[in-house]
């Protein structure tokens, strides 16, 4: 599809049918004509009244019918199997178990649109804060209001990193470089003239500009593109797993029934009868609840982290946060205050302090809001000083030149005006620049190394002669102070077992003299000894690289080689960004975080945007991922215990002793209450670990196993108390096992929750509120027979003992099973002090043991 193919909707308000094609191809005074506007842009007024004619400028997305969404609940191998059970039960006349089973089929698909929903719109209006902003000039001044309030006539400005809002014609100034991967798929950028027309969804590589929309919304180029892509979905390591977990259970259950049916058969049973009784049983042990259970956690999470001032983009970067152990942080903004003040300068033999800070004031632009910019006009002793000249033009830094550069008119030292370039930009492409940099060399080499020293950034200032030749003046001194809270925050990172790496494009001797003021060490790599970015590295610079604390002089190239790197060598990284060329390495990196104040394109590469500058926030980032690992931990170990109880229970039971200690409609309300209580764990207070987050199998499946074995021992413990000590008939015997079941199996949160003791971590109100409401239903619907036999108080209350007991035994049971699987784990815990750090290193139900494989072992999960 072409732009040509576009629709001819938006046009100027003269003409409303005056075509798209006209507007892209036209000459700009005719489209400012027919647009009825002018490079002074439009009034409040009229964008108003275009905002209604025209709607917002975004890409509606597409939204299924909410009951085609609920039905939708109904369709699939879960729901199918609960629906071939409500016929089965209805084809035997068994109308209790018809009316309940369908009770739960109805619920499981409430319950799941209804958390969903909430989820999805918790996370759409976390997205809105990320909303991207236009400079447009209204009323002649310039704004900066949602991109979504463009209309057609609109005149913005267009700067490197912007992704480019709405379709445009670019007005006058220089080329302009604008990459289009994202529309044509061609990698090399594009260069874009005064008059050109750029696209809604592409990138400023290099320059700035101003440009006029003529096409807005769902009526540009990418508008009739976007929509290709936007249910494209990632699945994370941790979601795997979980999956994996569920694909276990449902093949164990379903082997399990299908050993239940065949006895069955062969003993001459009712098929109807066996078959819907297999069919409940399955239902009850495969877990309905862990796609909502998992949605429900990771939204409320995200609500977590964006009280934290951290924004989720993409809700899987929650789960690959809690396993990162390698952060490369920029310095400046993040380690520093990105607070620029400037310093005494060094001049050149026959040049003032005056002339070099006036220089570089002409080679600013106020309007860019750029901190060294800020920090150059703010070091001028008059501000008057500038009305004296004229830029004429101005050529904005980009990453490939380093440097700024205006063309300025002002009063000679005789009569007339006179005309002359100034520059600013890093101090080695200044000398490359200048004339007389043989002279000055030396000079400007010792006084950079001087600066460095006391962790100044150098900024070179030159000016041409009357013939034309590039003369530099003098040197700017800049310093970027530490964040008072940086070192405390590294410290803290490091204790949490993150390696933090300074990443930055400072001198070395900078990077070196920041390092050690933010506690880093300074075993600085400079970037430019890394060598090809594009092969691969020897194993002897991967191991520096690794143990590096951080890297200067840095390309934005060698941030995507720094992050390919540390990931060859086992390791989950997150990589903070801001800038359009970080991009690659935010995408690249297994959590991207774009930093506050970040460009636009680094905002829409990242997977966690960050409101707040500093690093604190990005660790407060990661303890809170941890936590919400934790959650999803017991979950799993949880599950995989009660579907074992459940299943092996009723396995040993109807093929040992022939009979059926529960019934259908029993294990249908059990599975109710289970699913009611278990979305309360999204809630629970947890103790982050103090090492990254690695999904240990082994462990997991190990602890659930002990668990769901003790729990079948108890169960066949108190079946022979009932039915041989106590001589109760099987329709209370099935009562009594139907309240064990229930109780015992809610008991067995408490018990997977926690490493320790189960008291060693205090729960949430509204996890032991669940537990302790639905084990109250659980407790009357046994003991007044509601579609079952009647048991009474006295009999509720000896289960209710019997169940507390034993989950006192199985808590030391899953202390000694921890012992035995992941003995130095078991040893951190057993030394971990309450309320100190190591307090949290044994935290949370049956988390991994991390050792120095673990971050390959997750990303190999």
């Amino acid at each position: 599809m072409t732009a040509d193919s576009t629709t001819d909707a938006v046009s100027g308000p003269p003409s409303p049918s005056n075509s798209q094609p006209d507007l892209k191809s036209l000459p700009i005074e005719d489209v400012q004509k027919r647009l009825d506007t002018s490079p002074d842009g439009l009034t409040q007024i009229e964008a108003a009244k275009r905002l209604s004619q025209y709607g917002p400028n975004e890409i509606a997305e597409h939204t299924t019918n909410p009951l085609l969404k609920l039905l939708s609940y109904f369709w699939g191998p879960i729901p199918w199997m609960i629906e071939v059970a409500v016929i089965l039960s209805g084809a035997v006349g068994h109308w209790p178990d018809f009316f309940i089973i369908l009770v739960l089929l109805v619920a499981n698909a409430v319950v799941g649109y209804t958390e969903e929903r909430q989820a999805g719109n918790a996370i759409d209006a976390l997205k809105a804060k990320l909303a991207i902003t236009a400079r447009v000039k209204r009323d002649g001044v310039w704004v900066t209001p949602p991109a979504k309030d463009l209309v057609p006539g609109d005149v913005i400005r267009l700067r490197l990193g912007d992704i480019v809002p709405a379709d445009a014609r670019l007005l006058e100034g220089d080329e302009i470089e604008v990459d289009q991967s994202a529309l044509t798929g061609e990698s090399l950028p594009a260069t874009c003239a005064p008059g050109d027309a750029v696209y809604s969804g592409s990138i400023i590589r290099r320059g700035e500009i101003g440009a006029l929309v003529y096409a807005t919304g769902t009526h540009t180029y990418f508008g009739k593109t976007a929509e290709l892509v936007q249910d494209a979905h990632t699945v994370s390591h941790f979601q795997k797993a979980v999956l994996r977990i569920g694909n276990y259970l449902i093949l164990l259950a379903v082997a399990l029934v299908t050993v239940i049916m065949v006895v069955s058969v062969l003993r001459g049973d009712e098929i109807l009868t066996t078959l819907q009784f297999a069919l409940v049983l399955t239902v009850a042990a495969i877990p309905v609840a862990m796609p909502t259970v998992l949605s429900v956690t990771m939204a409320v999470g995200a609500r977590l982290l964006a009280k934290k001032q951290a924004i989720v983009s993409k809700l899987v970067a929650i789960e690959e946060l809690a396993g990162v152990d390698v952060l490369c942080a920029d310095k400046t903004g993040t380690l520093t205050q990105n607070a620029l003040t400037l310093g005494d300068p060094f001049t050149i033999s026959g040049v003032t302090p005056t002339e070099v800070v006036l220089a570089g004031a002409l080679a600013s632009r106020a309007d860019n809001d750029d901190p060294i910019d800020r920090a150059v006009l703010g070091g001028l002793s008059d501000p008057d000083d500038l009305r004296a000249y004229t830029v004429t033009h101005f050529q904005p830094f980009d990453p490939v030149h380093k440097r700024t550069e205006a063309s300025v008119t002002g009063t000679g030292t005789g009569s007339g005006a006179v005309s002359f370039k100034v520059s600013k930009g890093a101090p080695q492409v200044m000398l490359t620049l200048a004339a007389n940099a043989t002279d000055v060399k030396a000079h400007v080499d010792a006084a950079v190394n001087d600066f460095a020293a006391r962790g100044f950034r150098s900024l070179g200032v030159a000016r041409t002669d009357g013939d034309g030749a590039w003369r530099l003046l003098g040197v700017l001194p800049l310093f970027d102070p530490p964040r008072e809270d940086a070192a405390t925050t590294i410290a803290a990172a490091r204790a949490m077992g993150v390696m933090v790496k300074m990443v930055t494009g400072d001198a070395l001797a900078i990077a070196k003299e920041t390092a050690a003021k933010v506690g880093l060490g300074t075993d600085i790599l400079d970037a430019a000894g890394l060598g090809d970015v594009k092969k691969e590295e020897s194993a002897q610079v991967g191991r520096s690289i690794e143990a590096a604390d951080g890297f200067a002089q840095v390309f934005p190239e060698h941030k995507y080689h720094i992050v390919d790197v540390l990931q060859k060598r086992g390791h989950i990284v997150g990589m903070t960004g801001d800038g359009v060329n970080d991009a690659p390495a935010l995408k690249k990196a297994d959590c991207g975080i774009a930093v506050s104040g970040a460009t636009d394109a680094a905002r829409a590469a990242a997977a966690i945007v960050l409101l707040t500058p500093g690093l604190s926030v990005i660790v407060e980032a990661i303890k809170e991922s941890r936590r919400i690992f934790q959650r999803m931990n017991s979950y799993a170990i949880y599950r995989i215990a009660e579907t074992l109880r459940v299943l092996l229970f009723m396995t040993v039971a109807i093929l040992v002793f022939n009979f059926y200690p529960v019934t259908a409609i029993m294990i249908v309300m059990l599975a109710i209450l289970n699913d009611g209580a278990i979305l309360s764990i999204a809630y629970d207070n947890v103790r982050y670990k103090m090492t990254p987050e690695a999904w240990n199998m082994r462990l997991v499946l190990g602890i659930s196993t002990v668990l769901g074995v003790a729990g079948v021992i108890s169960a066949f413990g108190l079946f022979y108390l009932g039915e041989r000590v106590f001589h109760l008939d099987r329709d209370h015997v099935q009562t009594l096992m139907y309240l064990k079941l229930s109780v015992a199996g809610h008991l067995t949160i408490f018990l997977t929750r926690t490493r320790g003791p189960f008291w060693s971590i205090r729960p949430a109100r509204i996890l032991w509120m669940a537990v302790l409401g639905t084990q109250a239903i659980a407790t009357l619907i046994a003991v007044y027979g509601v579609f079952m036999t009647p048991l009474g108080w006295g009999w509720a209350a000896f289960v209710w003992g019997y169940a507390i007991l034993w989950a006192l035994l199985n808590d030391r049971i899953k202390l000694l099973a921890y012992r035995i699987l992941d003995p130095a784990g078991s040893a951190r815990t057993a030394t971990a002090q309450p309320g100190g750090a190591g307090a949290h290193m044994g935290a949370g139900g049956g988390a991994a043991a991390v050792d120095s494989s673990a971050a390959a072992a997750k990303r190999g999960s």
